[in-house]
């Protein structure tokens, strides 16, 4: 599952990037196996596990969540997380993708440690 997801659209992706470095959160389901076969042959971000703080689309994921208003039925959350994710301002996601590097500087002042974001 997890390599017919990786192979054709995140290393096709990345082939289309020279010098692209992927960035993966270290979570368990994602380094081992098939994956660790898969991530061998591509430039990795070197990530500390359990610092979902540095990832630009865990607060994404996180202002979502709090928009998010109560839905009923599958269909309903379908809609209104598709609607949410179309809202996004372009100007909040280029802030978090901007304030990476102070995200990474504050984790390795934390010596790994959970930071103020």
């Amino acid at each position: 599952m997890v390599l017919k997801f990786l192979g054709p659209h995140v290393g096709l992706f990345l082939n289309g990037l020279p010098g692209a470095i992927l960035q993966q959160d270290n979570v368990r389901p994602h380094i081992v196996g098939v994956a660790q076969d898969f991530l061998r042959h591509v430039q990795t971000l070197p990530w500390p596990a359990r610092s979902p703080d540095l990832s630009p689309i865990e607060h994404v994921w996180d202002q979502l969540k709090r928009q998010m208003p109560l839905r009923y039925s599958v269909h309903d959350l379908e809609v209104a997380i598709q609607d949410l994710w179309v809202h996004l301002l372009q100007d909040y996601i280029r802030r978090l993708i901007n304030t990476t590097p102070d995200r990474v500087a504050a984790c390795i002042a934390a010596g790994g440690g959970p930071t103020s974001y």
